[in-house]
């Protein structure tokens, strides 16, 4: 999807020139308030005679679209409801904006001039409703055609969005939350991109390619150790479950140096923030091989590691002044004839060993190698994000991140990052009697835990490869891929964790 045009200014939005104007009005609510009513004066009265027919009530997504016949300089107008005024939220605005772009797609407009929506939401301000209405007209509006060779090809898609401010200050926080607005998206969207290529062509080597492009972003360097340098490093876990593919394994270390600022600590030897994603680019289950049945959606098993891409070339574009590097051990799970075995034991970089019982649970040995890297840097955070486990679909559906750490401070962080993104965690416990499921009797831990808890034992596995530094892991197995589309979420790879990442660090460049 190319970029959105978003510009701000101020003015009278009744007089402004454009494909559609776009207003909001609340359920309930009697009469039209604010630009609306304005609007509905240039238009005699169209707009509330909708709402008193009943044609137009306002629901949480509703739309309906009017000609304005030459009475007003813009050609249509789309109003949209945020449902009842008491129970509207940040995310409502976003959702809605989702569902605008749709309509004004629909309609075959490319452009949109709005006011700024959910003035009366508390715990906002023009900034982050700015930033929600931005990130949720192009994320509604993504598509991916790269491979289609029809019409769909060359449809339509949103070029312009115009703000019209209320005043100077309301101008300013718009341009802000516009400019955060647009790195969320665009990371996001970055991130779908990634995970709708097949796996035949985003191979571990095409992840550490698009590493190498983020490495031209400022502040940015990028490494990466190819299979020699990791035998040399000792990361049999992660090379444990490359060694059934044909493809070789990367992994990716990308570094990010902002500007100096009030938070920036980025000086050398400053302790970093590490992210560590998940990557594996196809996952069959291994020798514990998968059902046929949804295994195409394997293809985004590498979630996890294209969201600390996207999330390393964002916070470069908005030169956040943090110092955090991106860690991602890239690599196919297949049963090829030199595949890892249920029985097996891996020695992990950790100097731990683990008995594998089951191939299919490979994300934790990928990631065992990667936090215990991490913890070498003397990092101040470990935030590993990953499709996990199946458990966690069945513990939180597809609404739910599901949350775990070490440290309480960091937790909440994360949480409050993850409600402003509209990307909301569910924290579950750590409790170290789930590890007596994880014990062997040939090894450290064996890689499974059996049924019960599994979303816990995956997690806990996990902790033990990150020492004391301050963690938190992530498990999007439950919100990554949608079967329908959504709002501003696509049917199939949806980026969700990506916005919340990026939330979390811009929240840390402002402490």
């Amino acid at each position: 999807m190319a970029s959105v045009d978003v510009q701000v200014k101020q003015g009278r939005i009744e007089t402004e020139a454009d494909e559609v104007l776009v207003l909001h009005h609340y359920e309930g609510e009697a009469g039209l308030h604010d630009e609306a009513a304005t609007v509905d004066r240039a238009l005699k009265g169209l707009l509330r005679d909708l709402l008193k027919s009943g044609e137009f009530e306002g629901k949480n997504g509703q739309t309906v679209l009017v000609h304005t016949h030459g009475k007003i300089p813009a050609k249509r107008v789309l109003l949209v409801g945020l449902g009842r005024k008491k129970d509207a939220k940040l995310d409502t605005v976003r959702q809605a904006m989702g569902t605008v772009a749709k309509r004004v797609r629909q309609a075959g407009a490319r452009s949109f001039t709005t006011p700024l929506h959910g003035r009366a939401i508390a715990g906002t301000t023009g900034l982050l409703l700015a930033q929600a209405m931005v990130e949720g007209a192009i994320l509604g509006g993504y598509q991916f055609t790269a491979y289609r060779s029809d019409q769909a090809k060359d449809a339509k898609s949103l070029t312009r969005i115009r703000f019209i401010a209320a005043g100077a200050s309301e101008a300013a926080q718009i341009r802000e939350g516009s400019r955060r607005g647009l790195a969320g998206a665009e990371a996001a969207m970055f991130v779908r991109d990634l995970c709708n290529h097949p796996s035949n062509v985003m191979t571990p080597s095409c992840i550490a390619a698009e590493a190498k492009r983020i490495g031209k972003e400022r502040g940015v360097t990028v490494k990466v150790l190819e299979q020699r340098a990791v035998e040399k490093l000792g990361m049999g876990a992660f090379l444990g479950v490359a060694r059934g593919s044909h493809e070789p394994p990367k992994f990716i270390i990308l570094e990010y140096r902002g500007p100096a600022g009030r938070a920036s600590g980025n000086g050398r030897g400053s302790r970093p923030i590490v992210l560590v994603g998940k990557t594996i680019t196809f996952d069959t289950g291994g020798i514990s091989l998968k059902p046929s049945e949804n295994m195409e959606q394997m293809k985004a098993d590498m979630t996890g590691g294209a969201e600390v891409l996207a999330t390393i070339r964002a916070i470069s574009r908005l030169k956040l002044p943090l110092h955090v590097i991106g860690l991602l051990p890239a690599t196919e799970n297949m049963p090829g004839g030199r595949a890892i075995k249920p029985g097996d034991i891996l020695m992990t970089l950790s100097g731990k060993t683990v008995e594998v019982q089951n191939t299919d649970a490979e994300g934790r040995l990928i990631l065992a190698d990667g936090l215990a890297y991490a913890t070498r840097l003397k990092p101040k955070a470990i935030i590993d994000i990953a499709t996990l486990t199946g458990a966690c679909v069945v513990a939180l559906g597809q609404f739910a991140i599901g949350l775990f750490g070490n440290e309480e401070s960091l937790k909440r962080r994360i949480q409050q990052a993850g409600l402003t993104a509209g990307e909301r965690t569910w924290e579950m416990p750590l409790w170290e009697e789930y590890f007596e499921q994880l014990r062997s009797d040939v090894a450290d831990m064996r890689n499974i835990g059996g049924r019960g808890g599994g979303m816990i034992t995956a997690a806990l596995f996990l902790s033990k490869f990150v020492g004391d530094c301050p963690w938190v892991h992530l498990d999007i197995a439950s919100t990554d891929w949608s079967e329908r589309e959504r709002a501003y979420v696509s049917k199939g790879p949806t980026g969700i964790g990506t916005r919340l990442l990026l939330q979390y660090l811009m929240n840390e460049a402002a402490r």
